[in-house]
Formats: C-alpha cells, structure tokens, sequence
C-alpha cells in the first residue's frame, strides 16, 4: 500500500513514540508519531520500524483515539 495514505519507510521520520500502557515485553505495539505534521499522524508496528506506516488525518486520529478512551 503506497499512496497519500502511507509512507513506504517510516523510519525517515524521527519522533515516534509507543503508548505507556504497551509495557517492556515488545508484543505487538504500534508506534505514533503526532509530531512530523500538524495535520497527519503517522502510525506504524514498532517491530517493523523500516517498514510503512499508515497516515492519519489529524482529526480521525483524534476521533480514534477518543473512541478508544470512551470504550476502553
């Protein structure tokens, strides 16, 4: 998947950082980085870190995470 929705190497982007409730133990994490644009997030697997990420706009981002804290 390349496109205007994807990065195909993620790792040309510094700043990305894992959720504090993802733990030491290195399971299936995802990494955000809400830093590289004020309008798109990029979100990828942190076992992956050369691989693509995902790009978000900031506003379904927000509205993800939101939902994601209202549900538990």
């Amino acid at each position: 998947m390349h496109g205007e929705n994807s990065i195909p190497d993620a790792s040309v982007l510094s700043g990305w950082r894992k959720s504090s409730y993802s733990g030491e133990s290195g399971g299936n994490c995802l990494e955000v980085n809400d830093t590289a644009a004020p309008t798109h997030v990029p979100v990828r697997d942190s076992k992956n870190p050369t691989g693509p990420a995902v790009v978000f706009t900031a506003p379904a981002w927000s509205a993800f995470v939101g939902a994601v804290k209202t549900r538990g």
